[in-house]
């Protein structure tokens, strides 16, 4: 009898961290489920440790040559026989709630093709930073995805294979031809152009639940730590979704520049680089001041926090962001309380 979910994990040179995301999978409440290991040829002892997993629920699916995180998840896909498909990346981890309640709101809500989670952040070494994602959760268009990200990472959706299947397209390589939902030409921004395409050109609607079920490492080393790839790739995702989107590009390109610069200003902040934050958000408020206006306090506080820490020295930068970082994180905690979430979760 088939699975009701298929969580499929790329594996690439993640020794340090793809045990403990498999362990989060196996330790979910709901155990419906088979997990699908994609290894992308990795040279560490990824492999090694996936292969040490005793789970009939375990499957390892090895590329021959490298194909980049976009196309593991296709074959990822591709090998799935779950109803629903979550995807996980092998350096993030999740709460033993999470297919529970995702299920849980899929099966409620018919319409929904694209379902996820609020996000909490941890270092690099794992220590939770009691700091979350607070994107929008219901009432998502094209508009507002294209200028926000909610799903926010790559390990927050649980989407219907119908949904997925609503946009599959074929290439052919080397093995024959091919079933893509990820475009794999893309080496970065992959997953918001497969949500923007599924949200712009299909009627399955996009929904998140309030709970932080997924915990999101902050890796200097990852995909997203040079900005200025980010936004070469962000910029291609642009020009291909002019393609099949054009009027919600035309209305909202720029607004959505400026959002994309506001968020790669705070990458950089995290990464502790202050000449390229400052250089991010003066971008993000040339190209779209109406940000100051539309989200006044995250705009000033990306603004302020770039300025402090290209110009103070990094002791007192270090002060300051702690104590910002308290107040902000109090202030999400009880916005996710009064969502109706339990605290014993929200601390976790």
């Amino acid at each position: 009898m088939s699975p009701t979910v298929s969580v499929v994990m790329p594996v690439y040179n993640v020794q340090a961290f793809v045990g403990e995301a498999i362990e989060s999978v196996l330790a979910q409440r709901y155990t419906d489920f088979e997990l699908i290991l994609v290894n992308d040829c990795s040279t560490d002892n990824s492999l090694k440790i996936c292969q040490q997993v005793q789970d009939r629920r375990v499957r390892i699916v090895q590329h021959k040559v490298n194909k980049g995180l976009a196309a593991a998840r296709n074959t990822g896909v591709r090998h799935a026989i779950g109803k629903y498909v979550a995807f996980l990346d092998s350096d993030d981890k999740w709460h033993p709630d999470k297919l529970a309640r995702h299920v849980e709101h899929l099966d409620r809500h018919p319409l929904v093709g694209i379902s996820f989670s609020r996000s909490a952040f941890m270092e690099h070494d794992g220590i939770p930073t009691n700091f979350y994602q607070m994107p929008q959760l219901s009432d998502i268009d094209a508009a507002h995805l294209l200028c926000r990200n909610p799903v926010g990472n790559g390990s927050a959706p649980v989407i219907r294979r119908e949904t997925l299947n609503a946009i599959r397209f074929h290439i052919r390589d080397s093995e024959g031809l091919q079933s893509c939902y990820f475009d794999e030409s893309f080496r970065q921004s992959e997953d918001i152009e497969c949500w923007l395409r599924i949200v712009a050109t299909t009627s399955w609607l996009m929904a998140g639940i309030p709970e932080p079920l997924t915990y999101y490492r902050l890796n200097p080393a990852g995909l997203s730590a040079d900005v200025n790839k980010q936004l070469a790739s962000w910029e291609r995702m642009i020009t291909k979704a002019r393609l099949f989107a054009p009027k919600v590009l035309k209305q909202h390109e720029r607004h959505a520049r400026g959002y994309q610069l506001r968020y790669l200003a705070r990458q950089s902040i995290r990464s502790g680089n202050g000449k390229m934050a400052v250089h991010m958000v003066n971008r993000a408020l040339i190209h779209a001041p109406q940000i100051l206006l539309k989200e006044t306090g995250r705009t000033l506080t990306t603004l302020g926090a770039a300025y402090l820490l290209w110009l103070l020295p990094k002791p007192l930068y270090q002060a300051c962001e702690q104590l910002g970082q308290e107040i902000i994180g109090r202030r999400q905690r009880q916005r996710i309380a009064k969502d109706g979430v339990k605290g014993s979760l929200i601390s976790q």
